[in-house]
């Protein structure tokens, strides 16, 4: 097995016992960057030179015994929407298409401490608005498993990377699904931590309650050193919470004997696709076959959540977005006639289809007459929603649901029907609604070949039952082992 396919910690391993070296880590990497990219499209930005010397730095320490973090050396790719210090970082829009922030976001201050390699920046949907990847100003990513579809979104960059072995792992951001679904349709390992256990300083905002930066990884225990490294109170972001990180590590026990695990009958209702139904409970009979209890549990406002979301979320970003306006930073138009012509040739120039719709959609529910109507009544619900899952908890402790309806779907499948495409995050808005932890794990493929994930829920700041259950599903099966064949496009894509 070549290194690119290796695991963080089957890594640290090697570097630790001087087996490798970093520099050889980090040049397998762009080695398979080189043999892949073409075909699968998943970087914007690579950080080659900068890589190298960060690689060259972990190795020093290794070579003279220093005790070196569990991410030292390990080659990780950051989703462009997460900001680097002199580093492009254009969350896919034309209108930061030359933006190079002057400061690095918490999470990448934190994997600087770790001595961790920055491979480059990942495509995603502009401003993390989509499902699929496909609206990013500069290119589609391409799914590794099949490359005529779609790797999910809006982390699709970050999730395609991990699956094709062009990074060991990556970053991304999740406001309605935007890790688990990808991590799902790629068949990696994706976490969304509770809201607030990870600093959103430096995460350029599309939604601010909603948003949270969370791993991909190849299994659960690489996960949880991703998490040890980049969690914690940040004083720089208020909505950063100060509860005790533990030790994620010493979640990874493979037992849930006793576990109580809620199936939600409202996750497995019409428009859920047969293939992914049938593997997805499967995965879930495995774990009581393991020990665990299963109950049927009612999650009643599910059916509200998407349009719940598609009010608060676009709300929000059309608050967040108003600074995009050509005066301080950004693209800026050519000749404008005046102030007023060149904040409206800037924005309608700059921002694509769906980033303008979506300012739209929530510049209108926060206008005078309809706030109380949408986004008052908005927020009610997910109060309502959240309750569900309050109430769920006191009877399980993990709820298990699938994490997309369907498998990927074709490129260009649903780009003219947003509705349809807004459906794919049915699954994970609700948890990101109540702001808990989720993870998707692969739980085996449909008969085209194409991966499924089982999405794992649990209360507020309990990610360690949450990676017990992943772990211990991991430590008995196999998908997570299994590796996509990318075939070579030269020219077709």
């Amino acid at each position: 097995m070549s290194l690119n396919q290796l695991t963080v910690h089957e890594l640290h391993e090697k570097l630790k016992e001087r087996e490798i070296t970093a520099v050889e880590l980090t040049e397998s990497i762009y080695a398979r960057i080189d043999e892949v990219e073409p075909s699968v499209k998943g970087y914007l930005t690579l950080t080659k030179t900068l890589a190298l010397e960060q690689a060259s730095n972990a190795d020093v320490g290794f070579q003279n015994g220093n005790e070196m973090p569990p991410l030292a050396g390990i080659p990780i790719a950051i989703k462009d929407v997460i900001c680097t210090k002199d580093v492009r970082t254009t969350c896919a829009s034309k209108i930061l298409s030359n933006f190079k922030p002057p400061y690095d976001a918490t999470v990448m201050a934190k994997l600087q401490k770790q001595n961790a390699v920055m491979i480059g920046k990942t495509n995603m949907d502009e401003f993390a608005m989509g499902s699929s990847t496909e609206n990013s100003a500069y290119q589609i990513t391409h799914n590794p498993w099949d490359l005529e579809t779609i790797p999910g979104g809006s982390s699709g960059g970050s999730a395609a990377v991990v699956a094709a072995d062009s990074a060991i792992c990556s970053l991304g951001s999740d406001t309605g699904g935007s890790i688990r679904q990808p991590a799902a349709l790629c068949g990696v390992v994706g976490m969304k931590p509770t809201y607030g256990r990870i600093s959103r300083y430096g995460l350029i905002a599309f939604a601010s309650s909603l948003d949270q930066i969370g791993p991909f990884t190849k299994d659960v225990t690489d996960c949880a050193l991703v998490l040890n490294a980049i969690c914690g109170k940040d004083p720089l972001d208020s909505t950063s919470v100060d509860v005790p990180v533990p030790d994620f590590t010493e979640s990874l026990i493979n037992d849930v004997q006793g576990l109580r695990i809620g199936v939600p009958k409202e996750y497995f209702a019409e428009g859920l696709d047969a293939e992914v139904a049938e593997l997805v409970h499967s995965a879930i009979q495995k774990l009581e076959q393991l020990g665990a209890s299963l109950e049927e549990i009612s999650l009643p406002h599910t059916d509200f959540a998407i349009a719940t979301y598609y009010i608060i979320a676009p709300a929000e970003a059309s608050a967040n977005l108003a600074r995009y306006d050509g005066v301080r930073y950004g693209y800026r138009t050519e000749e404008p006639v005046d102030l007023i012509d060149m904040y409206k040739k800037t924005r309608t120039e700059g921002f694509g289809q769906e980033v303008k719709r979506r300012i739209m959609l929530g510049t209108f529910a926060l206008s005078a007459g309809y706030q109380d109507a949408y986004y008052r009544k908005a927020q009610k619900v997910r109060t309502l929603i959240k309750s569900d899952f309050d109430a769920a908890f006191e009877k399980v402790d993990v709820i298990a649901t699938p994490t997309s309806p369907t498998p990927a779907f074709k490129i260009g499948e649903r780009t003219a029907d947003p509705l349809q495409m807004y459906l794919c995050d049915v699954m994970t808005t609700p948890a990101s609604h109540a702001g808990l932890p989720g993870i998707s794990v692969p739980c085996g493929y449909v008969k085209s070949g194409l991966p499924v994930g089982l999405q794992l829920l649990t209360p507020p700041f309990d990610e360690e039952t949450l990676l017990r259950t992943a772990y211990t599903y991991q430590q008995n099966t196999d998908h997570h082992l299994k590796r996509p064949i990318i075939a070579k496009t030269e020219g077709k894509i």
